[in-house]
């Protein structure tokens, strides 16, 4: 594995602590198991409750992974969709292990993704189905309905992103 470069052109060291970032993982975990819980016990499946003119929670179960993918299969997809997720969670935490100091928005990132990703592996196991409950619309037109842990995949996601094409700027002008 090669030494990331630092700006000056010296090795940048590893992080210190770089495993520091779970504390993101363990609040967006608790963030979503919390909203998960209040919003099954406040809300009837299946029946919204306009909270703005594009805006509902609505209590759904979903089987399947994003946008219901797999949802209509007879339940293989529940063990599927966990394996992916310890899997990913335990890759992306090496992954985290071996962080340098200056890759903070990749640690942040990373702890989104697993917190997410635990989040929803919770509801995998525990009810066979993930609680959605945040639903967005537009002239009759439903974005499929999510929750925190699917929240803190995206923003994660866009950090990894974000630091992939930036990242890369920064290396390429370094070279030249």
């Amino acid at each position: 594995m090669r030494n990331k470069q630092g700006d000056n052109g010296t090795s940048v060291p590893p992080m210190s602590k770089p495993l520091r970032w779970l504390w993101l993982t363990v609040a967006v975990v608790l963030l979503d198991l919390g909203t998960k819980a209040l919003m099954s016990s406040v809300l009837s499946y299946g029946q919204p409750v306009e909270v703005l003119p594009f805006f509902n929670l609505t209590l759904l179960h979903n089987t399947g992974a994003a946008f219901s993918f797999l949802a209509g299969h007879p339940g293989w997809q529940r063990w599927f969709f966990a394996i992916i997720a310890v899997g990913a969670s335990v890759g992306l935490t090496i992954w985290m292990s071996r962080l340098k100091a200056d890759e903070k928005l990749l640690g942040a990132s990373l702890a989104l993704i697993i917190g997410g990703a635990l989040g929803n592996l919770y509801d995998r196991l525990v009810h066979g189905y993930v609680v959605d409950f945040l639903s967005f619309h537009a002239a009759g037109w439903y974005y499929p309905a999510f929750n925190v842990a699917d929240i803190g995949i995206t923003l994660g996601a866009i950090g990894l992103i974000w630091e992939s094409v930036f990242e890369g700027r920064k290396q390429a002008r370094r070279r030249g």
